[in-house]
């Protein structure tokens, strides 16, 4: 009798040991499951320059990276304007991406390819050319694209408001903009000027804050840049609504697009990418498909129109085979 006593506790603590070791064993997977879904440790840091218009995207961007994603990563984002941009991109030992407002141009291509830098043009968002004018300005809120351009080109004798309608005021236009360090000049100049000289009277900026003030603070000034800079600054500006031949269109988020109403002033905006950079620092390939998961989120926090989702798909796709 006490040997069976003694036989049905040895079972017991048996049994007992089994169902502790298969716990610890299951809190053990568990654990090490956990520690798996975590995003991986980083740290270092990601250089970027360039586009004055893509700046306040990529800044919130990268704001919401080193905050939520990786706080040991500094993500160093600057606004020297493209062309500047890809001339500190373009170099041995040069940014990790460079932020455009235009696409790359064939010499900077061939300047890549001198240097056997391989980079990646990523397509980021959806951007208009946005003309704004003074609060107070009641008369030229819905021009055409021709009677924009007249303001601005060479030559013209549009001088005068009464010059392009005799109805509004005969007082002097202050024709403003970014300066050719910026891919929004370039558009401007190529596509919608078509490449004819501007006026030397066009006021040149480097900082789009500044035009934003000037414009502000004159009642016939007027001034061209990317929606973002207006759709932070309406208080202080108003839009010039643009008639393509079927009626004023506004600028807006659910207007802009490559193949909408708005489509003759809407363009692309990118960043590219030193793939080099990105193979050799985990850091830079990890940001860069940050971007391109968070881009449609945050374009429209910043003025921006999303990008169809199967191009960024086809980016992801290509920085995750790196």
């Amino acid at each position: 009798m006490q040997l069976k006593k003694a036989g049905w506790w040895v079972g017991l603590l048996f049994a007992a040991v089994f169902m502790v070791a298969c716990s610890n064993t299951e809190a053990d997977g568990s654990k090490e499951d956990a520690e798996t879904n975590e995003p991986e440790k980083m740290e270092g840091s990601v250089v970027i320059d360039g586009s004055g218009t893509v700046y306040p995207l990529m800044a919130k961007i990268a704001e919401e990276y080193m905050v939520n994603e990786q706080q040991d990563v500094s993500v160093e984002v600057s606004r020297a304007g493209t062309g500047a941009g890809f001339k500190k991109f373009l170099v041995e030992n040069g940014t990790d991406f460079n932020d455009a407002s235009r696409p790359i141009k064939e010499e900077e291509k061939a300047e890549a390819e001198k240097l056997g830098m391989e980079i990646k043009e990523l397509k980021v968002a959806l951007d208009g050319l946005t003309f704004v004018i003074n609060k107070e300005n009641d008369w030229a809120t819905e021009m055409t694209p021709e009677q924009l351009i007249s303001i601005f080109v060479a030559g013209s004798d549009v001088k005068k408001w009464s010059d392009i309608n005799p109805d509004w005021p005969a007082e002097d236009i202050k024709p403003m903009g970014p300066n050719e360090n910026h891919g929004t000049y370039e558009f401007f100049y190529e596509k919608v000027m078509e490449e004819t000289d501007m006026s030397e009277h066009v006021n040149l900026q480097q900082d789009y804050s500044t035009l934003v003030n000037l414009v502000s603070e004159d009642k016939n000034g007027i001034a061209f840049f990317g929606y973002g800079y207006y759709a932070n600054n309406t208080d202080q500006l108003q839009a010039v609504s643009v008639d393509f031949g079927n009626g004023a269109v506004e600028p807006a988020l659910d207007t802009i697009s490559e193949e909408g109403a708005y489509a003759q002033f809407t363009r692309p905006v990118f960043t590219y990418l030193n793939v080099d950079h990105a193979k050799e620092n985990p850091q830079v390939l990890d940001f860069a498909k940050y971007v391109i998961e968070n881009a449609n989120k945050l374009s429209a926090e910043t003025g921006f129109a999303p990008v169809p989702e199967n191009e960024l798909i086809e980016n992801l796709e290509f920085l995750s085979s790196l």
